[in-house]
């Protein structure tokens, strides 16, 4: 009896690590690989309710336990000396063209110390190092804000295929990261870093007062990312018009501050893409979502 005793408790020993270890496994596989594309990061430009977010969401996912890389523009008016920022040279001395025309990446990166997040910039001479940031506006006087978006984005999806990271997720936050949920279902669609990703866009108030030009379709072009693609769309894309280019071609719209078009979540529903209403509180709220859009394995 006592030998029989002696066995069921080692059985019990066993199943009970047994399922202790299945629990790590789920908990491990549970963990996502998140993209987060940022308009604006404080403190390396004024506080917004975009930069902050910016700031605040890649840090509570990161603390959450989830593998994270986090990125923006290269805005002018960011000290490079005082944020620490240095050039990476492994992953710069790329070409983007753009309309016919040639234009060099630079990737530089640095670190929030006290949030323990690293960020990589985007950056270019003509597009970003000699344009200014202001607090309240984000480029509305230059004509080529459509350029530097597209160029932005290409930029961020050509430099996470060099770091051989394949994200599950993409976050994309503010008007500048517009045309990155519809060249991730066209032009890198089979890339093998993006083939399984999905694209969640937080949509912010924060806008731009002047529409991009009559050459933004045009502009889009690359690869599979064809200008038939955009027939649907206004000739002249403002802000809603981007809105709606991110809403078509993403898994998830999140409602990123109160004061959001209601248009435009209108619009989200209305082509049954799933939307998380505005939460103060965003961390598990934002985790869940995740977890909606882009469903673990078993």
């Amino acid at each position: 009896m006592a030998k029989k005793r002696k066995i069921g408790t080692e059985l019990a020993k066993c199943e009970f690590f047994f399922v202790l270890l299945q629990k790590q496994n789920q908990l491990i596989m549970a963990k996502k690989k998140i993209l987060f594309i940022n308009q604006e990061i404080t403190p390396y430009v004024p506080d917004t309710t975009l930069s902050v977010m910016g700031k605040a969401l890649p840090q509570a996912m990161q603390e959450k336990g989830h593998e994270i890389r986090t990125f923006m523009p290269k805005w002018g008016n960011i000290n490079e000396r005082r944020g620490q920022l240095h050039e990476v040279i492994r992953l710069s001395g790329m070409n983007l063209i753009i309309n016919d025309t040639d234009h060099p990446l630079i990737i530089k990166v640095a670190s929030i110390q006290q949030a323990r997040v690293q960020v990589y910039f985007i950056d270019n001479d003509d597009y970003f190092s000699r344009r200014q940031m202001d607090k309240d506006e984000m480029g509305n006087d230059y004509s080529d804000n459509g350029e530097r978006a597209i160029f932005f984005a290409r930029g961020v999806l050509e430099t996470v295929k060099k770091l051989r990271w394949v994200p599950d997720i993409i976050h994309c936050q503010g008007w500048m990261t517009a045309a990155v949920p519809f060249y991730i279902k066209t032009a890198y669609q089979d890339e093998p870093s993006y083939t399984n990703t999905k694209v969640v866009t937080s949509l912010f108030a924060k806008s731009i007062k002047d529409d991009l030009g009559d050459n933004f379709k045009k502009s889009l072009e690359f690869r599979d990312a064809k200008a038939e693609l955009l027939e649907a769309y206004k000739d002249n894309f403002d802000f809603e018009e981007l809105a709606k280019l991110s809403i078509d071609y993403s898994d998830g719209i999140i409602k990123a501050s109160p004061d959001v078009n209601d248009g435009l979540l209108k619009y989200a529903k209305d082509k049954n893409v799933p939307v998380l209403g505005y939460e103060e509180d965003f961390a598990d709220g934002y985790e869940a979502f995740y977890d909606q859009i882009c469903p673990s394995e078993e």
